[in-house]
């Protein structure tokens, strides 16, 4: 298949939106689904978490829904968790921003009170976990009598959750001539009691017969006890970039977090336990790079849908095979690649063994060896991968060694980690000021061009040599132009505009020559 998003239908205006993202070309799950869901029909879709759905439904939610009354929205998508509930609302609100479409969410953990103002202006599409949407249409805050489209996301975790009976209720409450799609890593037992009760005639589409399983990650189980599994965690992060630690208990991962904390790696925890706004500014903090590690717990594993996440460890073993799919789905999303990395203790190897035979993986425990993860960090570099929607931001390394005050150690000095010895090797100011930096400007006014230094995919950033001369310039992923792929490698020739930086100068609008 090689079709492109106007093939399918994608109005004008969402297609400039996506090209403003560098989305170019549509992943499989979105390829099969848009031209049906564009033209009115109901869609069932089953497809692993970090396919691409959210475009898949949102792109037809926005291109067919007008202006919705005081009260009474005419899209709702109904998803599992809170996390999901604002990521989806997140990317609604940049494809709909054209079109000026209204978005709001509604979930629990939060006050009723702006969710109330939010539908009493009116919302156009609202995506609700399904208890808060039920509190709502108790007071009379909502009615789903003008629902146009529903979209149900991850309608098989929504079952696992014990959600099914209130969804149907929900369901119930909206007009019957509705557009009806759903998405989710099953389609069989309970979703297709789904499937068979709410939607007409519905076009199947099937992305992968493995769901949630990170086929493209790299899985290592290793031996590790005690106080060396921390340790080995930091080692880990440091060797590969932005991480989620999984711990199967609230009170382990508030612990887990701590003892990384002192063991130097700057990190935030999400759990049951944690309030909404901490869960929001923990997942805001790991994807705009402040915090290195991010520690949960199974109960948030498939709420957190972030694609740059270079490698996934279970601390603790996971419950059964569906956790560890769920776990390592949060890697190797949307085509990039990853590491998941399973900690094992004496005691777990039976358990380990028996996960290993079910899902058909190496077979087997190992003594720990981080080099096999830089091996596999540079192999990475060398693979495009689809960059997440997220604002510029500084590699979180660097921020670790200017928030944490614990490290008295100079910054010219070599680090521990090998990774920064490459880096401090090859730039020894990456990032210098202003008024020091010699304009990488071509002498003729032309665009600047230069070689790609080198480029870590995992950590989201690299240097380009200016042919022009003067020091390396930083660029980051998100200042990438192209065809919906956002790395480099080491030796290309590109052209970039320069702009202002936080530390000095850096490269933008960077297009490969």
């Amino acid at each position: 298949m090689s079709s492109t998003f106007a093939d399918l239908g994608t109005p004008n205006d969402l297609l400039r939106a996506l090209s403003a993202r560098g989305i170019k070309s549509p992943f499989p799950v979105q390829e099969l689904t848009l031209a049906d869901a564009l033209a009115g029909r109901d869609v069932s879709g089953r497809a692993p978490t970090g396919s691409g759905k959210t475009l898949a439904f949102g792109i037809p939610l926005v291109a067919r829904l007008g202006r919705a009354k005081s009260r009474r929205p005419l899209g709702l998508v109904l998803v599992p968790t809170r996390e999901l509930a604002a990521q989806v609302a997140g990317e609604l609100e940049w494809l709909g921003g054209p079109s000026k479409i209204r978005v709001a969410t509604v979930y629990g953990g939060v006050s009723y009170g702006p969710q109330r103002k939010a539908l009493k202006r009116g919302v156009d599409v609202l995506v609700a976990c399904p208890g808060r949407l039920a509190d709502l249409i108790g007071t009379k805050d909502v009615v789903l009598d003008s629902v146009e489209m529903v979209v149900l996301d991850e309608a098989d975790r929504m079952a696992d959750m014990g959600f099914l009976p209130a969804v149907r209720k929900l369901l119930d409450l909206t007009p019957n001539n509705r557009q009806t799609l759903l998405f989710s890593a099953t389609l069989d037992g309970a979703i297709d009691s789904l499937v068979q009760r709410y939607q007409k005639d519905p076009v199947r589409h099937q992305v992968a017969d493995n769901p949630d399983h990170a086929l493209n990650a790299t899985h290592y189980f290793w031996k590790a006890e005690g106080d060396d599994r921390i340790r080995l965690i930091r080692d880990i992060v440091r060797a590969t970039g932005t991480t989620i630690v999984f711990c199967r208990t609230k009170r382990n991962a508030d612990r887990v977090a701590t003892r990384l904390e002192q063991a130097g790696l700057s990190t935030a925890t999400i759990h049951g336990g944690r309030s909404q706004g901490q869960r929001e500014r923990a997942l805001r903090d790991f994807t705009n790079g402040k915090v290195e590690a991010l520690v949960a717990t199974d109960v948030a594993a498939r709420g957190i849908h972030i694609d740059s996440v270079a490698c996934v460890v279970h601390y603790d073993p996971p419950a059964d095979t569906k956790d560890y799919t769920h776990r390592s789905g949060r890697t190797a999303r949307a085509g990039s690649t990853g590491i998941v990395i399973s900690l094992v203790s004496k005691g777990q190897t039976r358990e380990i063994a028996r996960l290993q035979r079910a899902l058909k993986l190496p077979n087997g425990v190992t003594p720990p060896s981080v080099k096999d993860l830089s091996s596999e960090n540079r192999v990475t570099e060398k693979r495009e991968v689809v960059a997440p929607s997220q604002r510029h931001r500084e590699p979180a390394r660097e921020t670790k060694r200017r928030e944490t005050p614990k490290r008295e150690t100079p910054k010219r000095e070599t680090p521990k980690r090998e990774t920064s010895k490459r880096e401090t090797s090859r730039h020894k100011s990456p990032r210098p000021q202003t008024s020091r930096r010699e304009s990488p400007r071509p002498d003729n006014g032309g665009t600047p061009q230069g070689v790609v230094k080198w480029f870590n995919v995992g950590k989201g950033f690299g240097f380009i040599a200016p042919e022009s001369g003067g020091d390396d310039l930083f660029v980051h992923f998100s200042a990438i132009e192209g065809n919906g792929h956002k790395s480099l490698k080491e030796g290309q020739k590109v052209e970039f505009e320069v702009g202002p930086g936080r530390k000095g100068e850096e490269a933008r609008t960077v297009k490969v020559v």
